[in-house]
């Protein structure tokens, strides 16, 4: 049953501030590190807009990566230190890799990287200057470029073989301790996305540079959250797709202040996991 059979509206939902793009000359461009003298860190500039959040718990069966752009999983992970980059690997990536495998249906799938977060007050979201922070515009993480490029990127041998099959990059995201009720993770229902939403944004690292999409505010837009995620739970995150038949290809999503948060709640921890999924032609 798709979320056009359900009553949204009957849902619960929290009113949360978003930050989209603001209007920018230009193409907008962030450095992932201190900026040349003069330079502002981004030209991404916020644009705050206030969003009903809809609690996606009662109807998460329904949610599907083809279509929503995102889903939720259950995973119980046999991983004891998140924060052991050894055991990340070792551990991790390989369970990772063949629950993806198979609940995808894929031929193969690579993963390429990850990041765990942990929210720290007061604190700038730096690469290598303590622990990456909650990302809090709204975004997706490749564009139809930089998805592409990936496969170019981490299998050049194989690149011109793969890429005429249908290539995704599918994020796995999740809390390392719950229940999470600290920055919680929202995501957009990719139907109420249009083409002209997305903005191609430049992020420039030390050695390379990359493209993400940046998001125009849209009234039409529909966002979901799961609240309360334990570690046994996992978000799969469309955000880049090659098939073009329709279906979603990226999947905006965003880190948000919850008004109901408890004071006492603990920070946000969480690891997500980026992966190239094929299928063959």
């Amino acid at each position: 049953m798709g979320l056009q059979e359900t009553r949204i509206g009957s849902l619960p939902f929290v009113t949360a501030e978003l930050n989209y793009l603001a209007p920018t000359p230009g193409k907008p461009r962030t450095y992932a590190f201190d900026p040349p003298p003069g330079e502002p860190r981004s030209t991404a500039l916020p644009e705050p807009h206030n969003v009903l959040i809809f609690d996606g718990r009662l109807i998460a069966n329904n949610f599907s990566l083809d279509r929503e752009g995102f889903a939720l999983v259950r995973h119980p992970t046999a991983v004891k230190d998140f924060y052991d980059d050894n055991e990340v690997r070792n551990v991790y990536y390989p369970a990772v890799e063949a629950f993806l495998k198979a609940t995808l249906k894929a031929d193969r799938v690579l993963i390429f990287d990850h990041t765990v977060r942990k929210r720290v007050d007061g604190a700038a979201d730096l690469r290598g200057v303590g622990p990456r922070q909650p990302a809090t515009r709204v975004h997706v993480d490749q564009t139809d470029i930089s998805g592409r490029n990936r496969v170019f990127e981490h299998l050049p041998d194989e690149a011109e073989e793969l890429v005429k099959g249908r290539v995704q990059v599918i994020n796995l995201w999740r809390p390392i301790r719950g229940p999470l009720r600290d920055s919680p993770l929202a995501m957009a229902d990719g139907t109420t996305i249009e083409p002209g939403d997305l903005v191609a944004s430049d992020l420039i690292y030390p050695n390379r540079s990359g493209e993400t999409y940046s998001v125009k505010y849209n009234p039409n837009h529909r966002w979901f959250y799961i609240p309360e995620m334990t570690p046994d739970e996992a978000i799969l995150l469309k955000c880049y797709d090659s098939a073009t038949d329709g279906r979603t290809r990226f999947g905006p999503h965003t880190a948000f202040i919850d008004p109901t948060t408890p004071a006492d709640a603990a920070p946000r921890e969480s690891i997500e996991l980026r992966t190239l999924v094929f299928h063959k032609a």
